[in-house]
C-alpha cells in the first residue's frame, strides 16, 4: 500500500479524560482514499473517543489526546484547530442527530456551506444535490428541523456535512434510534455517494450489521485497542467474530469512557 493511497493514519493513539480516565490504549488503524471504514465494538469500548480524537475535538470535553499520531493527507491533526479541519476538508457528523432546531431544514443546509465561505452561486448548486441525495428534505426545506423526524434531523446533519463539500465524512452512530427503513436509506445514500463521487467514509456504528453490509473494510475496538482489521466480508462471514466482539447485530447504546 502506497502512501498515496492513504488518507487518514491513527497511529498507536492514547487518550485519556480529566488527565485520569484512559479512553485509548494505542489505537491503530488506516483508512485509504476512495473507501468505506466501519469502526466497530461494543459500549464503551471508544469509538467515539477516537472519532472526536481525529477531528481534534477532545479539548472542548476535557479530553487529551496524550501520545500517538493522527495524520489527515499527511497533515497533523492534533495541531490542527477543528474549524480548520473542517475547511480542509475533514467533516464530521457527531451521535445525536444535531441540527439547530429553531431553523428551517433549508437554513440548516446552507450553513454547511457559509462555514467554508461558499458562494451563493455554490450554496445553491450544493443544495439542490443534497435535495438530490435526500428527497424528503427538500419536502421539508421549509418546516423547522426541531418539528421533523429523526431520520429527517439525520439527513439534515449529514446533508449539512456534505454542503461543506468533504473528502472524509465522519459518521458516529448514524443508525441510532431511527426505524430500519430510514437506516437503510441512509446507507444507500451514503454508499451512492461513495460510488458515485468517491467521497471516504469513516462511520462508528452500533448496528454491525448494516456497517458490514455498506463498508469495504472495518476495524474493531476493544478496551481502547483496535484488536482487529479486515474486509468486511471478511468479518461479516465469521460467526465467532460477530458473537464475541460485534454482539451479534445488537443495538449498542452510546459509547463513554472507557473505564
Amino acid at each position: 500500500m502506497s502512501d498515496e493511497t492513504i488518507l487518514l493514519d491513527i497511529n498507536s493513539v492514547h487518550a485519556v479524560y480529566n488527565k485520569t480516565i484512559k479512553a485509548l490504549n494505542g489505537v491503530s488503524f488506516q483508512l485509504r482514499r476512495g473507501e468505506i471504514l466501519a469502526l466497530l465494538g461494543s459500549n464503551g469500548t471508544g469509538k467515539t473517543t477516537a472519532l472526536k480524537a481525529i477531528s481534534n475535538l477532545l479539548p472542548a470535553e476535557r479530553g487529551q489526546v496524550t501520545s500517538g499520531t493522527i495524520r489527515f493527507e499527511g497533515r497533523d491533526v492534533l495541531s490542527e484547530k477543528p474549524a480548520n479541519l473542517v475547511r480542509s476538508g475533514l467533516v464530521q457528523v457527531l451521535e445525536g442527530r444535531h441540527c439547530f432546531k429553531s431553523l428551517s431544514v433549508e437554513e440548516n443546509l446552507i450553513s454547511g456551506g457559509l462555514g467554508r465561505s461558499s458562494s451563493r452561486r455554490e450554496i445553491a448548486a450544493d443544495l439542490e444535490r443534497i435535495y438530490a441525495i435526500f428527497p424528503r428534505l427538500k419536502e421539508k426545506r421549509r418546516t423547522a428541523s426541531g418539528l421533523t423526524s429523526g431520520g429527517e434531523q439525520q439527513m439534515t446533519a449529514i446533508g449539512r456535512a456534505l454542503m461543506s463539500r468533504p473528502r472524509l465524512l465522519v459518521l458516529d452512530e448514524p443508525s441510532m434510534g431511527l426505524a430500519p427503513l430510514v437506516i437503510k436509506d441512509i446507507f444507500r445514500s451514503l454508499k451512492a455517494l461513495n460510488r458515485d463521487d468517491g467521497l471516504s467514509i469513516l462511520v462508528a456504528e452500533q448496528n454491525s450489521t448494516v456497517a458490514l453490509r455498506y463498508a469495504d473494510h472495518a476495524t474493531v475496538i476493544e478496551n481502547g485497542v483496535a484488536v482487529l482489521s479486515g474486509s468486511a466480508a471478511e468479518l461479516r462471514s465469521r460467526d465467532d467474530i460477530k458473537a464475541f466482539y460485534l454482539g451479534e447485530g445488537a443495538a449498542f447504546a452510546h459509547d463513554r469512557p472507557a473505564a
